[in-house]
């Protein structure tokens, strides 16, 4: 039996979307942002809303300039989740509004429906959207954190597979962005 989501109301976006949003009743936003990036000037055209930050690269592993997502990240992430009442507007950004953001609405989505199979939760990000591409290692992390015995790990899998068949462009340009871990995997389902 499919449950309800707890949250209700959500976006997911990327930087240059973000002014798109301001009139749309926002509450919480969650921001994930490259470490240095200031604060989008966009949120002052929004009304009261609670906003976390929180400042790492879209990346699998450490390497030269790059800070990855790292389990405190994640923790910080589901932190801000348990103080989501549902009642009120979510949205998540992140650069581009594909990988670290849809990461973290899958691990939101997950967090508050604990009995939803991953597949159906990857579905609905899917739905939400669709060129979603949810960041490998941040859902790694979640699916220790929430017990989910490596299934958000699998569904984002196949979405990633489901991805390269629609855009198979995408493999060579993330192997070139060092994401080429997720490319392989992707294609060996």
């Amino acid at each position: 039996m499919r449950t309800e989501p707890a949250v209700t109301l959500h976006t997911v976006c990327g930087l240059e979307e973000l002014a798109g949003h301001g009139a749309r009743g926002v509450s919480h936003v969650l921001s994930l942002l490259d470490p240095g990036t200031p604060e989008p000037e966009a949120f002052t055209a929004y009304g009261a809303h609670a906003r976390t930050t929180l400042r790492f690269h879209d990346c699998l592993a450490p390497g030269e300039g790059l800070t990855p997502p790292e389990p405190e990240h994640v923790g910080a992430i589901l932190d801000f989740g348990r103080h989501l009442d549902g009642a009120g507007h979510l949205l998540v950004h992140c650069h581009y509004g594909l990988s670290r953001s849809t990461a973290a609405l899958l691990m939101l989505f997950a967090q508050a429906e604990p009995a939803t199979p991953a597949a159906a939760l990857v579905e609905r990000l899917h739905a939400l959207r669709e060129p979603a591409w949810p960041n490998a290692r941040m859902i790694g992390f979640a699916d220790t954190m929430l017990n989910r015995e490596g299934q958000l790990s699998a569904a984002v899998r196949r979405l990633h597979a489901l991805q390269l068949q629609v855009r198979p462009h995408l493999a060579e340009l993330l192997r070139g962005l060092g994401r080429g871990a997720e490319v392989e995997a992707a294609q060996a389902l």
